[in-house]
């Protein structure tokens, strides 16, 4: 029974892993679409988070079976709890990547579309980084790694805040820019939020390990 629960937890992580990859790439495709104005590749964002949407509750539903099926230790069962929490956090980064892309559809191309493309670059990089190092921790229950990533998480805070302001600026200097600046404020925030889900996997990782739960976000 102990080797069909290893197994069992094996098959969960790998599914973790695979959410991950497509979490990330959801995320590039978004920002892509937006910095190149591609509304054909926000529509193919928007059409794949079904995909991850059914992963989550495959995992979810694998969770559930996999402690009534083989009676967990109580180590085991943190390790069950944690997985759910994390594909949750994946699933919400998903749906944020959803909202850039919808963003993407709605600017008016009429007008001047985006600048500073280079910072929100650096930002999408900071967090397909963070992605992979939360994801990575939590497989190799390596706290200090996850500790690492909450730190890039004040790095991406600090992007924000400055573009933010670069965006703000650049709104009231030139009132053509009011309405589509609007929109990359949101596109912003939705990733800065990203940030805060990832570090959330983090803190999952550390509970994980420790046993003990920790707020890394304030």
């Amino acid at each position: 029974m102990r080797d069909s629960f290893e197994n069992s937890m094996k098959e969960l992580q790998n599914d973790l892993k695979t959410m991950g990859n497509m979490v990330e790439q959801q995320l590039d495709r978004a920002v892509k679409s937006l910095l190149n104005e591609d509304c054909d590749l926000a529509e193919k964002v928007i059409k794949e988070d079904d995909e991850i949407d059914a992963l989550e509750k495959e995992v979810e539903n694998k969770a559930i079976i996999l402690i009534a099926t083989q009676q967990p230790l109580a180590t085991d069962l943190r390790k069950i709890f944690t997985i759910s929490k994390i594909v949750t956090d994946l699933e919400r980064i998903a749906d944020h990547c959803v909202s850039i892309a919808r963003i993407t559809q709605r600017l008016d191309n009429e007008k001047e579309y985006i600048r500073h493309l280079k910072e929100i670059s650096d930002m999408k990089n900071i967090i397909s980084y963070m992605i992979k190092g939360s994801i990575e921790s939590y497989i190799h229950a390596d706290k200090d790694k996850a500790y690492e990533v909450c730190k890039t998480d004040d790095s991406l805070d600090e992007l924000y805040m400055s573009l933010h302001s670069l965006i703000l600026n650049d709104m009231k200097d030139e009132k053509v820019l009011i309405e589509n600046g609007t929109k990359l404020l949101f596109m912003l925030k939705f990733l800065e939020r990203i940030g805060d889900h990832l570090t959330n996997i983090c803190e999952w990782t550390i509970y994980l390990v420790t046993g003990h739960q920790v707020s890394l976000n304030d």
